[in-house]
């Protein structure tokens, strides 16, 4: 079964950055897309931003500020979050596809962002 393990959230200040990273338990290769979700309190979980082979993408409410890049050598995805804003506070979920699989998930990393 895959494993993705999240780290590097935390508590920021208004304006500030933080990189999530999502470490797969196997070759990243293997995945038809991965991206990050994110669930605040009350809301239910959408989608921030995802990466397949040949493209990303990002929800309007991240554009310009949030970007999600791959270490293939690390099987490792990052989401580099700049200017965050206190609505941006939320639990991150990264996730990954696989054809014929079902979706895998982390666990989960709190980000809060504090005015």
């Amino acid at each position: 079964q895959v494993q993705l393990v999240e780290s590097g959230g935390g508590l920021v200040q208004a304006g500030g950055s933080l990189r999530l990273s999502c470490a797969a338990s196997i070759s990243i290769f293997s995945f038809d897309a991965m991206g990050w979700y994110r669930q605040a309190p009350g809301n239910e979980r959408e989608l921030v931003a995802s990466i397949s082979n040949y493209k990303t993408n990002y929800a309007d409410a991240v554009k310009g500020r949030f970007t999600i890049s791959r270490e293939l050598a690390k099987n490792t995805v990052y989401l580099q979050m700049n200017s965050l804003k206190l609505e941006d506070t939320a639990i991150y979920y990264c996730y990954a596809d696989r054809r014929s699989r079902s979706r895998a998930w982390g666990q989960g990393t709190q980000v809060t962002v504090s005015s």
